[in-house]
């Protein structure tokens, strides 16, 4: 039997609300073309989302391991006191066993940009110098540059609904091959949801106990996706081990079961510091008015956060998704700037992204669409080198 426990409440989310939702587990089918979100020019803030006024509590999550105490609030004098190892922002240092480390403070955003050229294939030959970045519109200076095969924390969201029956050995079998070609080093959690999220495995580099949270499922009851979402967040913000975060989601139909709306669950990501979420909705079977509402929903889960939503014709398509989306985390530029506006007036901010290369006509870079600045916060980046070489420039 599934134990529940409640994970941290967390402060400044735009509308108070309490929200119930449980994490679960396993591995989501793909499609055959995903939804590529190019970047637009910077927009006003996304629909529904007002600067925080209020705590919001943080939905439940079930899991499989004995009940374990709620962790305090996180408050504004915590997150100023909370941090990792003296560093200067933008500054990489060596360590012993080779891996170097990014210290960056709440001023330097980091951003993972994908780049592809006008056919779609992936560009991976930029520098710095390369890439242009403007915050509301105000243009930046980049202050920290790597293209690296680095580690990432991912959860693994996959719907258990009753409807997911027949389709799980194919989405099994997918969310184990993403894992199977992730780097060796990136961590993951595994969630199945229904109206509840169960946490069937908590984050881990353990890909054989990996394999048995995607393979515990029970295919019954309706859909919270949005709230399987923040729960997910939370559960990145509070125990990745690395600050690239992803979110892997697999569905076949729209949510009808959270207490949180979908820009609530968009809010709370990218509150939390912006894991890029790809989705693939499994919608080939569905009630045309039930997907075009889960087509919608993805759609704009990706494209908010710089991911991919991809909507497969047929199960057979899931594999060769799987590996698509494991070779775009893995060939993902990560750009940093020092934003021109302090950090301590908070708020939303629009971020928008180009490159320009004289080996390539035309290039496209995907990328998250904003973000809240969090004044007093610290993060760590850690990246593998390959060899002793400097960092690039």
């Amino acid at each position: 039997m599934r134990n529940s426990f409640r994970l941290f409440a967390l402060a400044a989310l735009a509308l108070p609300l309490a929200g119930v939702c449980p994490l679960a587990a396993q591995n989501a089918p793909a499609q055959n073309r995903p939804t590529q979100s190019a970047q637009a020019a910077p927009a006003a803030l996304p629909p529904g989302m007002q600067n925080p006024t209020k705590p919001e509590v943080q939905p439940s999550l079930d899991a499989d391991r004995d009940p374990i105490p709620s962790p305090d609030i996180v408050t504004p004098e915590k997150e100023t006191t909370a941090g990792n190892a003296p560093g200067a922002a933008g500054q990489l240092t060596k360590k012993s066993d080779g891996v170097y480390t990014m210290h960056e403070d709440v001023d330097e955003v980091l951003l993972n940009c994908t780049v592809v050229d006008d056919r779609g294939r992936p560009v991976l030959d930029l520098n710095r110098n390369d890439f242009r970045i403007a915050e509301d519109g105000v243009p930046q200076q980049t202050s920290s540059f790597m293209h690296q095969d680095l580690p990432v924390s991912m959860g693994i969201l996959i719907d258990s609904s009753g409807s997911m029956l027949d389709k799980r050995t194919a989405v099994d079998a997918a969310a184990n091959k993403l894992l199977n070609e992730s780097h060796p080093r990136s961590t993951a959690f595994v969630v199945n949801f229904n109206e509840k999220a169960y946490l069937d495995q908590g984050l881990t580099v353990d890909r054989v106990a990996l394999r048995r949270g995607i393979n515990h499922f029970d295919a019954r009851g309706a859909t919270a996706l949005y709230d399987a979402v923040a729960a997910s967040a939370d559960e990145l913000s509070h125990h990745a081990k690395q600050s690239k975060q992803v979110l892997l989601i697999v569905t076949d139909g729209a949510d009808n079961a959270s207490r949180l709306a979908l820009e609530e669950a968009i809010r709370r990501v990218q509150n939390l510091g912006g894991p890029v979420v790809y989705t693939i909705g499994l919608l080939y079977d569905a009630d045309r008015k039930e997907a075009d509402k889960a087509r919608n929903d993805l759609e704009m889960l990706s494209a908010e956060t710089g991911g991919l939503a991809y909507f497969p014709r047929s199960l057979d398509q899931v594999d060769e998704i799987a590996s698509e989306v494991a070779r775009d985390i893995r060939n993902q530029y990560v750009v940093g700037y020092h934003s021109t506006r302090p950090a301590s007036q908070g708020g939303y901010r629009t971020v928008h992204v180009e490159a320009a290369s004289p080996n390539h006509k035309h290039l496209i870079v995907r990328t998250r669409k904003g973000y809240y600045a969090k004044p007093g916060q610290r993060n760590n980046m850690t990246a593998q080198r390959v060899s002793s070489a400097a960092p690039q420039q």
